[in-house]
């Protein structure tokens, strides 16, 4: 693993909410979601609602977009990944793994039955300005 893979991994599992950004038939569309990273993967896990806006524009369009980032007021100290990312509803046989997992994380989705959703990160930009102002980590997904 590099260092700068080493960083967005590190990163990615510090953080629990991400910037998901669609785009329907009305145009492009972000929410706030509660997120869980596998690291091995390099896939964010949530979970959400069949008739929220994003579900639906992800049902028509899988390539997603989004940001996650601390909120900081001081630049030297400014951290957050910008990512694309292919989105598909979590395979059957992995759903009571991820579940238990997004639970063990966020204890009030035992009381939700909402589908979930896996976002293949397919690019990641990180700026991490604790290391120099502007510098950046990238990772991209390698075809298989």
């Amino acid at each position: 693993m590099t260092a700068a893979t080493a960083a967005i991994t590190q990163y990615l599992q510090q953080q629990h909410v991400l910037t998901l950004c669609t785009q329907d038939q009305e145009g492009l569309w972000c929410a706030s979601c509660f997120y869980v990273f596998d690291a091995a993967t390099m896939c964010c896990y949530l979970m959400t609602a069949d008739d929220s806006r994003h579900t639906q524009a992800m049902l028509a369009n899988a390539q997603v977009a989004g940001t996650i980032a601390e909120q900081t007021e001081a630049v030297l100290h400014i951290q957050g990944i910008q990512f694309t990312a292919i989105a598909a509803k979590v395979a059957a046989a992995d759903i009571a793994a991820i579940k238990a997992r997004y639970c063990q994380r966020f204890p009030i989705a035992k009381l939700k039955s909402a589908q979930l959703w896996q976002l293949q990160l397919q690019t990641v930009k990180m700026v991490d300005n604790r290391l120099g102002f502007g510098k950046k980590h990238w990772w991209q997904r390698q075809p298989t």
